[in-house]
């Protein structure tokens, strides 16, 4: 939980640096139950939905792209990709592919030219 606030707060628009693996997917899965929920309360609210859950459903969605962007580039940053490289999920059938398997990929040891080892530094 503490990678999700930290994203949320220090990190929400950082996209410079390197985020380790368990910060993106701490990040991923504390995300998954907010959509689920959120998911849930837009499709059964029947045929006339109500405009105050649609309406707080959207501030979340949209307030969550933006640290879900920055942490996925910090990610690429540190298995040494740029966060240009997030595009490759737009190709498709593969592209999302490609991208998940960049996201399951050990990190570089020590410091790349986007920053210091994040293990390394938590070590500390």
């Amino acid at each position: 939980m503490k990678y999700f606030i930290s994203c949320i707060t220090t990190n929400y628009a950082n996209f410079s640096g390197r985020a380790r693996r368990k910060e993106y997917w701490m990040f991923t899965l504390c995300c998954l139950p907010i959509s689920i929920i959120l998911n849930l309360l837009t499709n059964f609210m029947g045929e006339t939905p109500n405009m105050a859950v649609l309406i707080v459903a959207m501030v979340i969605a949209i307030a969550l792209i933006i640290p879900s962007l920055a942490v996925t580039v910090r990610r690429l940053h540190d298995t040494n990709k740029s966060g240009w490289f997030y595009l490759v999920a737009f190709i498709p059938f593969i592209g999302w592919i490609i991208l998940l398997i960049k996201m399951l990929k050990k990190g570089d040891v020590g410091e790349n030219q986007y920053g210091p080892d994040p293990k390394a530094l938590d070590a500390e």
